[in-house]
């Protein structure tokens, strides 16, 4: 008896009641980026080649048609601009209201800014580069400033993090040499997520999510103290934590999602959380891409690579596999119905 096939088929019957919208793709490579460039496209990026595409694409007409899919031609996703990166990347960013984004990968610590283009091209092209103050930094992360000009928030520890005006190189703050990046050193990899509120950019809450599966809320003014510390059961899959990742919704209030440990990704509402809270659990879990067909076939279960909000549909994501798989997914809030 293939039990397997069994679970595979229990979840498709689950889901019909679970998700809103569940459509797959497959791209040509697996990315380890998606970044939203609109409310219909977004860009993606290969990290396995030393060569690598970025592309934006357009999404599919049919996530948009609502009870009329039938009726739309196009079923998968559009190139709409494309470019190729001398070095894989691993991190890409959007910069907010505009058309450039920045990318970091590879051997080299730099940054690369790239503009995705316009009607008027189909070319991604790079426009510049970001020197790191630390010349033997490795490839950090990079966060969207939050300046009135484009800004990037870029650094591989605490100590090393700098805030670079794209146009003009400048730097525009950096951290003091005295800190140091405790978690860092306590020999796990970390990942972060920022949330910012609109009616004031100073509010900032940081999630910070290790490869045990410790998350730690806290505000980006007093990083040293947190508000929230909590353990999240978590199943590991893949010994190298590249891929982990915590992200805040863009709507929804107090929701955040893990991936990285398995082939799922995990939705929590944190509201409830405090310091006593112990291994929470998700308000949903998207299996997708655990219960693909190629990860049937192929005997080996795939590991989600990213994952995205979208910007402003509440419970829409996007979610990637080292299979190359592809999930627009928006899932259903059970706990918000009587």
């Amino acid at each position: 008896m293939d039990t397997s096939s069994d679970e595979a088929d229990d979840w498709f019957i689950e889901s019909l009641n679970t998700y809103k919208d569940l459509h797959v793709f497959q791209l040509e490579h697996p990315t380890k980026v998606i970044e939203w460039t609109g409310d219909k496209s977004i860009c993606v990026a290969g990290y396995t080649e030393a060569r690598s595409e970025i592309l934006e694409l357009l999404l599919p007409l049919k996530l948009y048609a609502g009870d009329n899919q039938g009726l739309c031609a196009e079923r998968d996703f559009k190139v709409q601009h494309g470019g190729f990166s001398e070095e894989p990347v691993e991190c890409l960013i959007h910069i907010p209201e505009t058309r450039f984004v920045v990318t970091s990968g590879g051997s080299s610590p730099a940054l690369q800014i790239w503009d995705i283009g316009g009607d008027d091209s189909d070319v991604i092209k790079r426009t510049g580069v970001i020197n790191p103050k630390s010349p033997s930094a490795k490839c950090g992360k990079i966060a969207s400033g939050l300046t009135e000009n484009p800004t990037a928030l870029h650094g591989s520890y605490t100590n090393d993090v700098q805030l670079t005006e794209l146009a003009t190189g400048r730097v525009l703050y950096t951290v003091g040499n005295e800190s140091s990046d405790l978690e860092s050193m306590s020999g796990l990899h970390w990942c972060f997520g920022l949330r910012s509120s609109s009616s004031d950019p100073s509010l900032c809450t940081i999630a910070r999510l290790s490869s045990s599966g410790q998350m730690v809320l806290s505000d980006l003014r007093d990083l040293q103290n947190s508000f929230c510390q909590t353990q999240l059961n978590v199943q590991h899959i893949s010994a190298k934590n590249e891929f982990l990742n915590v992200s805040w919704a863009s709507v929804l209030d107090s929701c955040l999602s893990v991936s990285g440990f398995d082939g799922t990704v995990q939705v929590y509402n944190t509201r409830n959380w405090s310091t006593e809270a112990q291994t929470p659990q998700p308000v949903f879990s998207h299996r997708g891409h655990d219960m693909s067909y190629e990860a049937k076939c192929s005997g080996s279960r795939p590991v989600v690579t990213t994952h995205a909000w979208h910007p402003s549909r509440p419970n829409t994501l996007l979610s990637a596999a080292t299979d190359g798989s592809v999930h627009v997914w928006d899932w259903v809030d059970k706990s918000t119905y009587t």
